[in-house]
């Protein structure tokens, strides 16, 4: 198994922040470091295990994923080279194929959240509503059903530690302002339905998954964060797919579902995670990966 990383510690750059995967430093007033580590969180908690490999993967598939969607949306991706900003040898090593440098973009507060299948919280919302975000839904519908059309169901950005909150479009034009909060719907759906389509002809079903959009200094939406992995979406595998039940997936859902068997409140700290847990994790990554760009 490759070498793990829990937390970057590079001491020649300002760290502006410490997320729930990402480690962000400051390079200048045009460009940021993120280093996306090998921490993995379930239901907005990290956890104390890493999951060996795991941030290399999230960051060749958020590449793989920008570069094949430039032609919708420009992106945050860079030229600057990682020895252009780390010169020191030992920092480059331990963050080489974790790290990103990219344009500093004013970062919108609402999550763009786009489900194609019902599962997750948005099958208990439909479970208790009808709806989904007060979208309204076919009645009858089962878990994990296709739905008619993809659907655009926001949330807010919740700090570390707390949780994310479903809004509704209206909520969303309200935070965002009407013109681009109709611009990251049209173009958070359009994005989907490429990825799934293309995903589907190899072997995966992105049920739902969620971007994230910046300003830059002309105002233009810009692409930020992790595109399509698995930490941002839910990928199940064609194959087994069956409607009704829980899919068996290649996200950290399996993670999630292994949490759910303990006796845990779901709030900080959370629990270390077996070796077994880790490794078929791992595995399920690794495999999404390969299904997605070989």
């Amino acid at each position: 198994m490759p070498d793990t990383l829990h937390t970057s510690h590079i001491k020649s750059l300002p760290l502006l922040h410490n997320g729930k995967v990402r480690d962000i430093y400051d390079i200048d007033e045009s460009h940021m470091l993120i280093v996306t580590t090998d921490r993995i969180s379930a239901f907005d908690v990290i956890m104390p295990t890493p999951v060996p490999g795991k941030g290399i993967i999230l960051n060749q598939v958020t590449r793989f994923w920008m570069d094949r969607m430039a032609h919708i949306i420009p992106n945050q991706q860079c030229d600057l080279r990682l020895e252009d900003v780390l010169p020191d040898a030992a920092e480059r090593r331990e963050v080489e194929n974790h790290a990103m440098i990219v344009k500093k973009l004013k970062a919108l507060p609402v999550e763009a959240i786009v489900r194609g299948y019902i599962i997750g919280s948005g099958w208990k919302d439909y479970q208790a509503t009808g709806a989904i975000c007060g979208i309204a839904l076919p009645a009858n519908l089962q878990l994990a059903d296709r739905l008619p059309e993809a659907i655009f169901t926001p949330s807010t950005k919740a700090a570390v530690g707390a949780h994310d909150e479903n809004i509704d479009y209206t909520q969303s034009k309200a935070l965002l302002g009407e013109d681009i909060a109709r611009q990251v719907r049209d173009v958070s759906l359009q994005l989907y339905r490429e990825a799934a389509d293309y995903a589907l002809e190899r072997g995966i079903i992105i049920a739902d998954t969620k971007f994230e959009f910046g300003l830059d200094r002309d105002g233009r939406l810009t692409l930020i964060d992790e595109v399509l992995t698995p930490d941002s979406s839910r990928f199940w595998p064609k194959e087994e797919y069956q409607p009704g039940s829980s899919p068996v997936s290649f996200d950290k859902q399996f993670v999630r579902d292994y949490l759910e068997t303990l006796d845990w409140n779901k709030t900080a700290p959370g629990p270390e995670l077996p070796d077994s847990i880790v490794t078929k994790t791992a595995e399920k990554y690794e495999y999404a990966k390969k299904l997605l760009m070989e």
